[in-house]
C-alpha cells in the first residue's frame, strides 16, 4: 500500500520484481493511491503492468487499486497533477473502493477530527463537524451517508470524483476540508489528494480483509488465478 511518491515506487518494484514473476501469485492486492497509473482505455493491463490487473471485485486478489480524487463539481484542471497519463489511448486507472464493480458507491472515510493530518500549514481552517459546535476527543470521524465516490473518464481526465451529499437540515457540517489551499487559494490541480487515503478507507479495510479470505481459500486449493481483459 502507498500513497503519492509511495506509490510511484511501489510501482516501479512491482513493474521490475513482481509483474509477470513468480511473485505475483504471492500478491493478495496492491493498493497504489494518489497517483496517476497508466492503462489502456477500456483495459485491465497494458499499461505500467503487462499482467497485474485492476480490481473490479473484492473477492479478485492479484489485483491493483488505484485512484486519484477530486470533488465532483471541481474536476481535474488543464494543469492537474493526477488524473492523467501521456501516451496515445491511455487513462490514468481508477478503481473505485465503493463500487468495485464499477458506478457510484458509499464511502466510509475517517477524516481528521481537526485537520486531515497531513499538512497542516497548506489546509483551509477546519469546519465545525456538528452546529452547535461539540467538543470531539477522538482523532478521526466517521461521516455516514455524506460521501460517495464514482470512476469518471471523459475529457477532464480519469479519476475518481466525490460528491458531498450535505443537508442544510442536518446538524453536521455540509462539507469536508481536503483541499490544498495556499494563501486562501484552493490549488484545484491537487485535487483532494491530501485525503485521498482518508476518504475511502473504510472501504479498503473492508476490501482487503474479504481479498485475504478469498486468497487463503484459493491458496488451499493450490492455485491462485486472476482475472484479466
Amino acid at each position: 500500500m502507498g500513497h503519492s511518491q509511495g506509490s510511484m515506487v511501489l510501482t516501479q518494484l512491482i513493474k521490475n520484481e513482481i509483474d509477470g514473476k513468480p511473485l505475483q501469485s504471492h500478491i493478495i492486492s496492491a493498493l497504489l493511491l494518489g497517483t496517476s497509473l497508466p492503462v489502456p482505455r477500456g483495459k485491465d493491463v497494458g499499461g505500467a503492468f503487462q499482467h497485474l490487473p485492476l480490481c473490479h471485485s473484492a473477492k479478485q486478489t492479484g489485483c491493483v487499486i488505484t485512484y486519484a480524487s477530486f470533488r465532483s463539481n471541481v474536476p481535474p484542471p488543464a494543469s492537474s497533477r493526477f488524473g492523467r497519463v501521456a501516451g496515445e489511448n491511455m487513462v490514468s486507472g481508477c478503481t473505485n473502493p465503493a463500487a468495485l464493480a464499477g458506478g457510484s458507491g458509499p464511502l466510509h472515510a475517517y477524516l481528521g477530527s481537526r485537520r486531515s493530518g497531513v499538512v497542516s500549514s497548506v489546509e483551509a481552517e477546519p469546519r465545525p463537524w456538528v452546529t452547535p459546535t461539540q467538543s470531539i476527543d477522538t482523532p478521526f470521524v466517521s461521516l455516514p451517508g455524506l460521501l460517495t465516490a464514482e470512476c469518471v473518464s471523459n475529457e477532464k481526465g480519469s479519476y475518481l470524483a466525490i460528491t458531498v451529499h450535505g443537508e442544510p437540515s442536518d446538524p453536521r457540517t455540509d462539507d469536508i476540508t481536503g483541499d490544498v489551499v495556499v494563501n486562501g487559494k484552493v490549488l484545484a490541480d491537487w485535487g483532494l489528494h491530501l485525503i485521498d487515503v482518508n476518504l475511502a478507507i473504510g472501504n479498503l479495510v473492508d476490501i482487503v480483509g474479504q481479498q485475504s479470505k478469498a486468497y487463503l481459500a484459493t491458496n488451499k486449493n493450490g492455485s491462485n488465478k486472476t482475472g484479466t481483459k
